[in-house]
């Protein structure tokens, strides 16, 4: 299996801490590279200032409460570009509610996985993405 280029977009320090310690736990040998807000998510994706020289993901995860712009506005940005509208996007969030797992499967969201609470079931969700998005489903190139 190739690796691969995963974009995390979150905001909160301890979830970043346990999404990347959730992959070196299961030895998830892939690339991540974690934005904090939806503005740099954009800039990552669109490769411009500091991120010009960035790689470009095979899959997003991405929070939906951030600063600057929320996961469902930077959702909608990439399902509306025509290079990007291909790359998976599972909603990674602490919402459970309809309201947002509605409005972002209208805005084409591949997934909505709400973070549960603990490390342990962390690692189950983690585990649960890297069986199905990493080893069954084929991911398209990245742009």
């Amino acid at each position: 299996m190739n690796e691969i280029e995963i974009l995390l977009v979150e905001d909160n320090e301890g979830d970043i801490l346990l999404t990347l310690e959730a992959f070196k736990e299961l030895k998830i040998k892939n690339n991540v590279t974690v934005v904090k807000d939806g503005a740099e998510a954009i800039d990552f994706l669109k490769k411009q200032g500091d991120y010009a020289e960035g790689c470009s993901p095979n899959l997003i995860l991405l929070d939906i409460n951030m600063p600057r712009l929320n996961g469902i506005e930077v959702l909608d940005f990439i399902k509306q570009d025509e290079k990007l509208k291909k790359i998976p996007v599972i909603m990674l969030t602490t919402s459970s509610s309809e309201k947002d797992i509605s409005e972002c499967y209208e805005k084409s969201a591949n997934c909505f996985i709400t973070k549960p609470l603990d490390f342990g079931s962390f690692l189950n969700v983690v585990q649960g993405i890297e069986s199905f998005w990493f080893a069954i489903a084929q991911l398209p190139k990245a742009v």
